[in-house]
């Protein structure tokens, strides 16, 4: 094991030495978090969805609202844990091929985009302090919610796919080329402003196309991220 390098343990250069930081193996690490995502990676089915809110009087809505809350949660820190501990295998075969040096450049632009990544995990998200803030202020609690859960799924896809593309030109220069998946088109935030309008002038029905939106984008993201994780699973051999 390559001994850590000190620039590593610097805070300005966005991203901490993880061979130090880590007891686990990187590649140890990085199977833990990828056997997560059945459990993590929560799809929703909105039609199902809505027929239990329904059946139920309205109280299956608060476990919708937990779900989506927890899913977002859940998903972000699986996927710091991906690319941190791809990021990890990346810098020991670097290292072993004598090619640290001239690569460190772009392990610091990859721990840049992590630490996006961590700035979003560290924002007030829980789930179940979110689920009573809904239930008990209503529609303006809700609205919040939604808001910041399509704000926080932006900056997550954005920092992500900068970091697996970083990740597939650091294992392609160290002879293990990546077949990255094309992304699709990058996630827009919604207008607030016009949603809001709509949910006043629809007495709130407008509620459910936005409660399906930020079902089916979530469920594209985890579509998405699944196939380009296993791109680079695959160029690392794991």
């Amino acid at each position: 094991m390559p001994p850590p390098d000190p620039t590593w343990q610097q805070p300005a250069a966005g991203y901490g030495y993880p061979v130090a930081q880590y007891p686990a193996a990187p590649a140890d690490r990085l199977r833990a978090a990828v056997t997560q995502r059945n459990t993590t990676d929560y799809v929703f089915a909105f039609w199902t969805a809505l027929g239990w809110t329904i059946l139920t009087c309205g109280i299956f809505g608060y476990f919708v609202i937990y779900q989506l809350f927890k899913r977002s949660v859940d998903h972000n820190l699986r996927r710091i844990e991906v690319l941190d501990s791809l990021t990890a295998l990346a810098w020991e075969r670097a290292y072993a091929a004598g090619r640290g040096e001239e690569l460190t450049p772009h392990f610091h632009a990859i721990g840049a985009q992590i630490n996006e990544m961590r700035r979003v995990a560290a924002e007030f998200r829980d789930p179940a302090l979110w689920t009573l803030i809904s239930a008990f202020t209503g529609g303006i609690g809700q609205i919040l919610g939604y808001v910041f859960l399509d704000q926080d799924l932006c900056a997550h896809e954005a920092a992500e796919r900068s970091a697996e593309e970083q990740l597939a030109g650091v294992l392609g220069a160290l002879s293990m080329p990546v077949n990255l998946p094309a992304a699709s088109a990058p996630k827009q935030r919604h207008n607030v402003g016009g949603r809001v309008v709509a949910l006043l002038a629809s007495c709130g029905l407008y509620g459910l196309w936005w409660q399906y939106d930020l079902m089916e984008e979530g469920n594209a993201n985890y579509r998405n991220d699944r196939a380009r994780e296993d791109a680079l699973l695959v160029a690392v051999g794991a």
